[in-house]
């Protein structure tokens, strides 16, 4: 790609399958120090490069999000953003309840004796988690033997503010001032870096600790948001990405706290401009694994340390773990998540019509 020419961004051949399935990755490896027992792993300005990881899936999300309101009714919208989320989470929470938790009960007491009716029971595991807002993280006894215990899934939680997101899009997708230009979205993105800024002062009035969560991580989603109006009329310029991913380097290495949500706007430039020139294997491409690969990685990370994986080593261990999510991801992939999405997806009539389009999607 030139320096100084403007190329639209290649929606359908771009590497964002693979992209996000790196991201799933490192949170994979930053949560294995802790499940590991090897300390708290590599971390800048207090996050762990699991957190920093999710901050690129957000603004990733953003991007993708905001193009598929654009370009979508409000009722077929929100039935392929359920149908993305919630059938692959809900069956992953029937997964660890009745098949990760008996496994792990059987190996730490041999013996699947009050696993259904010691609290947290399965059932109660699954009904509390169920609306994406992970109440419950432990099933009855099991995981009291391992270093990070009792824990199912650490990584779940963040599902519920992406979801936030998605509805908060849904939402300002009914306004046409949100479809014709970026004001109504770049005023979302920075009422939310503020937030962030000065949660501090905002938590005086008794806000909860959820809310300071999607203060944290809206600003990222909104910031690839943004970003979706540049591109998407003006299309990609290798300069304006190589200076984005040098500002959003700068920003998140030296501006503690808040630097990363500020560069929001750049790190999403300069990460789909690295979408669109690297390319990815041909299976990612046919298969979208990232999302099955996130949900899975730390039950199976729990059940290679109770099996005795701890004696191989971080590195293997992180190797081993990593194996065994793909398969699961794939699984998910395969059998829940692209039969859903091909279930609810458009057979016509679906999309807006042209005239509500803008930039390169309007000749799609």
């Amino acid at each position: 790609m030139t320096a100084s020419r403007w190329r639209p961004y290649p929606y359908r051949d771009n590497s964002l399958n693979l992209f996000r399935l790196v991201l799933a990755a490192l949170v994979l490896v930053a949560h294995s120090y802790y499940i590991y027992g090897a300390g708290e792993g590599p971390h800048l300005h207090g996050e762990n490069l699991g957190g920093w990881a999710v901050a690129g899936f957000f603004v990733l999300s953003g991007f993708l999000i905001t193009r598929s309101r654009i370009r979508t009714e409000a009722g077929p919208y929100l039935l392929h953003r359920i149908a993305r989320i919630f059938p692959a989470f809900i069956v992953c929470l029937l997964v660890i309840a009745f098949i990760c938790g008996p496994i792990a009960m059987l190996l730490e007491r041999g013996s699947l004796s009050g696993y259904f009716s010691t609290p947290t029971t399965p059932f109660q595991y699954v009904w509390s988690n169920v609306t994406l807002y992970i109440d419950s993280y432990t099933i009855g006894s099991t995981l009291d033997s391992v270093p990070y215990a009792g824990v199912w899934n650490g990584s779940l939680w963040t599902l519920f503010y992406e979801f936030a997101c998605y509805i908060i899009v849904w939402v300002l997708g009914g306004l046409a001032l949100f479809r014709r230009n970026a004001i109504l979205v770049g005023g979302v993105f920075i009422l939310s870096l503020a937030a962030w800024i000065l949660l501090p002062a905002l938590e005086r009035f008794g806000l909860d600790q959820s809310f300071g969560l999607l203060a944290k991580l809206a600003p990222f989603f909104f910031g690839g948001a943004l970003v979706y109006f540049l591109i998407d009329r003006q299309g990609l310029n290798t300069t304006l990405a190589l200076v984005g991913l040098a500002a959003s380097t700068l920003l998140i290495a030296f501006v503690p706290r808040w630097g990363g949500q500020a560069a929001a706007p750049f790190l999403a430039y300069g990460l789909l401009w690295l979408s669109a020139v690297v390319p990815q294997p041909r299976w990612i491409a046919r298969n979208d694994v990232s999302y099955g690969f996130y949900i899975y990685a730390w039950p199976v990370q729990q059940l290679v340390i109770l099996s005795g994986g701890a004696a191989l080593g971080l590195p293997l261990y992180m190797i081993a773990a990593g194996a065994f999510t793909l398969l699961l991801a794939w699984a998910s992939w395969v059998a829940v998540e692209r039969p859903a999405m091909l279930r609810v997806r458009p057979r016509g009539g679906h999309l807006r019509p042209p005239e509500t389009l803008v930039g390169p999607s309007r000749a799609a």
